[in-house]
């Protein structure tokens, strides 16, 4: 324990489960578990909640409990990634205060339309899964400022991205976009865009009108953008990469 009894770190501690001691401390605010060989969490896991960050990442786990939507003290990070997960439980949905989400690295196919209800999200990683479309209850997230969907089978965004006003970076590289989506059009705070080895022909102009963009990432894809464009995406300050 550390930090005034507040924390147990397990990180890379040969663990194959959920040991013993963390049920006798149910004030726990931070608990690690991260890179072991867990293949499950129990249940109880919704007993603590004093918890503000809990580290599941770099596991086996297949499945999370729907009793992690208890856990409705996590206002920092929650982390799931690089696991074997196919799908997360609609009861994430209650977790309306929670900062942080990484789900990226397993092998979600969908993301559950409850994800829209966190709405303090300020990044949210859900990069190299089986993703081919998102649920348009994204748009829900009005804080969220990172959102990261590189190496997925996305072919476009929900209409509900437009209401992301906040949303200062979005990687989609490596995904099975032939158009920039439309619904980026007039995101006012958008800085940076990576589309990045995916399979777009051509670029819009209104990519031009995004007020903020600093940085747009084309690497990769057969688009050969109006000279007339690149100049007015140069001329206020973009870098464009091809």
């Amino acid at each position: 324990m550390t930090d005034g009894d507040t924390t147990l770190d397990y990180w890379r501690a040969d663990l194959d489960e959920v040991p013993e001691e963390v049920w006798r401390h149910p004030s726990l605010e931070v608990l690690l578990l991260c890179d072991n060989r867990l293949g499950r969490v129990p249940a109880r896991i919704g007993t603590l909640t004093a918890l503000h960050t809990l580290d599941l990442g770099h596991n086996h786990l297949d499945a999370v409990p729907p009793e992690i939507g208890d856990l409705t003290g996590l206002t920092r990070y929650l982390y799931l990634h690089d696991n074997r997960l196919t799908e997360l439980p609609d009861t994430l949905g209650a977790l309306t205060r929670l900062g942080y989400l990484n789900v990226g690295e397993n092998r979600l196919t969908a993301l559950p339309a409850t994800l829209g209800a966190l709405t303090a999200l300020v990044e949210l990683r859900a990069q190299d899964n089986r993703l081919a479309e998102l649920p348009d209850t994204l748009g829900g997230l009005t804080a969220l400022r990172e959102l990261w969907l590189r190496g997925n089978r996305l072919t476009g965004l929900p209409d509900g991205v437009r209401d992301l006003g906040e949303l200062r970076e979005l990687e989609l590289r490596n995904n099975a976009l032939e158009v920039v989506p439309e619904v980026l059009r007039g995101l006012p705070r958008l800085r940076r865009l990576d589309l990045r080895g995916n399979r777009l022909t051509e670029l819009p102009h209104w990519v031009a009108e995004l007020p903020s963009l600093e940085k747009l990432d084309l690497r990769w894809n057969d688009v050969r953008p109006a000279v007339g464009l690149l100049d007015a995406l140069a001329g206020r300050g973009c870098v464009v990469l091809l």
